[in-house]
């Protein structure tokens, strides 16, 4: 195994909605979209930090003496933070013993990260689970995300990645060779409201999901589904029928939008842009199943 570490800022285990049956999700840090409704805002920035909490505090000064860069200052208004001492280190993160530091990400070797998936090694083989990769975008980690897929496939550990698709298709087809399955995120159809919503343009997260077929790699499409955004009938009949004329593509998965990342925004002091959005009602995910199954026969609502 390369001795390579990767950025990671989760990583969740008992996974049911991360592809097939009981997962582990590695949560790589990192992502070059910026989607206003996104539910990890942790895992955008490629740079870690460390949040202090000061609700939590109990001025017990563990974190203060056991600073490695003596970055950390007590006062009356809380532990503060030098930042150009800070190395992000996360030491104060393992030593408070009431939580009041959060680390936003943490660098681990795929040695490390490989101990922590075989620990679930029982549920896959009694589930048929695995390893989902996602993040971020775990495609802006290529090398880290290779070994790491590269060290599951000799274990005989089913990978999956969920990706937005936006990566040079090169790095997509090298990683599509150490991963049975994709789970690929289709947010809409027009490829300046996807810019307008997500950052970036959607021709090359189009193309490659059909590159992915034509070198015969299995893919499920998720969608993210908003109200106002792309919940409206002729952007669905577009999704339905692009999908359908991709090979590989084994079915769709609508991901109904929800409010739940809020509160995370607000740990993170940022404004969460996606306030105004709003989830869609059942009868309207039933519609819209209804339609995407002339299109694609196998359409569940969730992961």
């Amino acid at each position: 195994m390369k001795a390579l570490s990767a950025n990671i800022f989760a990583i969740k285990r008992y996974a049911l909605h991360d592809g097939p049956n009981i997962r582990i999700t590695i949560f790589f840090k990192g992502c070059p979209l910026a989607c206003l409704w996104c539910h990890n805002p942790e895992g955008i920035d490629f740079v870690s930090k460390v949040l202090f909490l000061a609700d939590k505090c109990v001025d017990c000064g563990e974190c203060v003496g056991h600073c490695p860069e003596k970055a950390l200052h007590p006062t009356a208004e809380g532990v503060l933070r030098d930042d150009d001492r800070c190395t992000s280190c996360a030491t104060c993160v393992d030593v408070c013993p009431a939580l009041a530091h959060e680390a936003t990400g943490r660098s681990m070797s795929i040695a490390e990260i490989v101990t922590e998936i075989k620990k679930e090694l029982p549920f896959f083989d009694q589930s048929g689970g695995g390893v989902t990769c996602s993040g971020g975008e775990p495609l802006s980690q290529p090398e880290s995300l290779l070994a790491l897929l590269q060290a599951c496939g000799q274990l005989g550990i089913h990978r999956a990645v969920d990706t937005s698709g936006f990566a040079r298709l090169e790095t997509l087809l090298e990683v599509a060779r150490y991963s049975e399955l994709f789970l690929y995120d289709i947010k809409h159809m027009d490829s300046i409201i996807h810019e307008r919503f997500t950052g970036v343009a959607n021709d090359l997260i189009l193309s490659n999901l059909k590159a992915l077929g034509d070198n015969g790699h299995a893919s499920r499409v998720r969608i993210p589904l908003i109200m106002g955004v792309n919940d409206n009938e002729k952007n669905i009949r577009a999704t339905g029928a692009f999908v359908a004329g991709c090979k590989g593509v084994q079915g769709i998965d609508i991901l109904p939008y929800h409010p739940s990342a809020t509160a995370k925004y607000r740990k993170l002091g940022q404004a969460y842009k996606g306030a105004s959005l709003a989830a869609p009602a059942k009868a309207h995910i039933t519609e819209i199943t209804d339609i995407l199954r002339k299109y694609v026969n196998d359409v569940n609502i969730g992961g």
